[in-house]
């Protein structure tokens, strides 16, 4: 089978690889779709994504979903031919977790993840044609939801948990600072959770058009206008520590920020003032839980990724892709590749 592999900085292939077969409670997907991600880039560009380095070569991607083709020994309640994404996080050890962090398994101490560095050896992502997963990493896609939308559970459950760690959003003002992809569905979170007004705030035209399409009521301009002031609750999706300063001005007195832009682990200068003398409350946002799920009905029950898929690629073409994912010019939002997609879906 095809799979997209790097190999190390700037050195990505398309490599012939071993077809996989199921293991004792494994099934074997043929994937359909991939969503590019920013740790993607990151290891296309750097070698790297945070504190993972490449050791050897790996398989990308972990936005993924397909159909199932085979089923291992001991796997119950799953189907041949069910379309399915999955959870790509996988506790390694016991996965007992400290009271006061029960059911956070995001922040257990060592997870395995689909198309990470992490680990030596690394864990393979899902942009190959077919994979093996464990059947308790597998999540079942309604009828209601096609595998290209399938595949952008995984980032939607990052912004579903960003909107779950802030205080209720019904009939509230929301601000998002960054319309890239997360801020993207963020925006599209907050209105499924009911906030009243949500305004999208970006320094690309494409971007806020986008977010626009996601359901963002209003938009700022950041090369021409400023954040705007008061506003009670926002999400800083930039990941941009020169951002931060402003959208800590922009929060009103009392407020909240939830921090889901990823932001360096290098020092950086920030301007934090406000912090204090407007008793912010800053909340960071780390990957999720179990809101795959969560996901996974908010797109069953009719929330549209549709306008964040601004380009499709093949797999071949998966350099290309790669190229249009990193380059802001290119008006590119979320880039998809066709892992084996029928035309149709």
């Amino acid at each position: 089978m095809r799979a997209v592999v790097v190999h190390g900085a700037g050195d990505l292939r398309v490599d012939e690889v071993a077809d996989p077969t199921p293991g004792p409670g494994e099934v074997v997907v043929a994937m359909e779709w991939g969503g590019i991600c920013g740790s993607d880039l990151a290891y296309w560009k750097h070698g790297r994504s945070g504190t993972a380095t490449l050791q050897h070569p790996m398989v990308l991607g972990h936005e993924v979903a397909g159909r199932i083709i085979s089923l291992g020994d001991g796997v119950r309640g799953l189907e041949v031919g069910q379309p399915v994404t999955f959870q790509p996080a996988q506790l390694v050890g016991d996965g007992i977790m400290p009271e006061r962090l029960a059911g956070r398994t995001n922040l257990y101490p060592q997870v395995r993840y689909f198309g990470s560095a992490a680990f030596d050896p690394h864990t393979d992502g899902g942009f190959s044609e077919l994979r093996a997963v464990r059947a308790a990493q597998v999540r079942p896609l309604p009828d209601s939801v096609s595998t290209r939308r399938g595949a952008l559970a995984e980032p939607l459950a990052v912004a579903l948990h960003a909107v779950g760690r802030a205080p209720a959003l019904a009939g509230r003002t929301v601000l998002v600072n960054g319309a890239g992809p997360i801020g993207s569905l963020v925006v599209a979170a907050a209105k499924h959770a009911g906030a009243a007004h949500v305004i999208a705030a970006d320094l690309a035209p494409a971007s806020l058009d986008v977010a626009r399409a996601m359901g963002a009521d209003s938009t700022v301009d950041l090369t021409a206008e400023s954040l705007p002031d008061d506003v009670e609750l926002v999400f800083e999706a930039s990941g941009a520590p020169s951002a931060v300063g402003a959208v800590l001005r922009a929060t009103a007195k009392g407020g909240t920020v939830v921090q889901v832009g990823n932001l360096p682990g290098t020092a950086a200068e920030v301007t934090l003032g406000d912090l204090v003398t407007r008793e912010l409350t800053w909340i960071g946002s780390y990957r999720f839980s179990e809101e795959v799920d969560d996901a996974i009905l908010a797109l069953a029950d009719g929330l549209d990724v549709d306008p964040l898929m601004t380009h499709t690629f093949d797999l071949a073409d998966a350099g290309e892709a790669l190229r249009v994912a990193a380059d802001r010019s290119s008006g590119s939002s979320k880039v998809m590749l066709r892992l084996g997609a029928p035309a149709t879906a």
